[in-house]
């Protein structure tokens, strides 16, 4: 179950790869796709957010264009 850290409302556009990046900000980078490069463009900043990272979970951004966070599943047999 993922928890809601920051509501952005990023709308999001099909060929992009949205994450969050070390300082804590939204960020996109276009997909590679069929074996193509995606040029080695670079992260580009969508969103000013300024998360501060706990360890132990995973920070992405979700569909509704929020950043989410989840626990991660470490060590499981």
């Amino acid at each position: 179950m993922a928890d809601k850290v920051k509501t952005l409302d990023i709308k999001k556009e099909p060929g992009f790869l949205y994450f969050v990046d070390k300082q804590g900000h939204a960020a996109r980078t276009p997909m590679a796709r069929g074996g193509k490069k995606s040029g080695g463009a670079g992260a580009e900043v969508v969103a000013l957010a300024g998360i501060v990272r706990e360890p132990g979970f995973l920070y992405f951004v979700d569909t509704d264009g929020d950043i989410s966070r989840s626990k991660m599943a470490r060590g499981r047999k």
